[in-house]
């Protein structure tokens, strides 16, 4: 199987977590519908510390359908809570990926012809 790396913005996945979100530190399993099965690839965070993006290591046909936006992303992740004085501040770390199949659009109706009455 070939897999096609495909780099997409750290907050464009985690949406309102990201400011949270702790940066990763091992690989973070990326799976298809749901976690039973095995994972179809992994993402880290391989383009450096400030890059904010996540590396996706997936097949080629799912990394063609993930940059054109047809998959959701579902979240797996622990609550991680601040030790310590001060303000208790909730932070994410991320456990796994589940990329679910969007809708597909409804097709626009076909206009009807029109026909000449003679």
């Amino acid at each position: 199987m070939a897999y096609a790396p495909i780099a997409i913005k750290r907050s464009r996945i985690l949406g309102d977590l990201n400011d949270r979100c702790e940066p990763l530190t091992d690989n973070v399993p990326v799976y298809l519908n749901d976690e039973t099965g095995e994972p179809l690839g992994h993402i880290d965070e391989s383009l450096g510390r400030y890059a904010d993006a996540f590396v996706f290591h997936l097949p080629e046909d799912i990394c063609k359908k993930l940059s054109t936006d047809s998959y959701q992303c579902g979240l797996n992740y622990d609550v991680i809570r601040s030790s310590g004085p001060g303000p208790k501040i909730k932070r994410y770390k991320l456990n796994s990926i589940v990329l679910k199949a969007k809708a597909e659009p409804k097709p626009l109706p076909q206009r009807m012809k029109a026909t000449i009455v003679e």
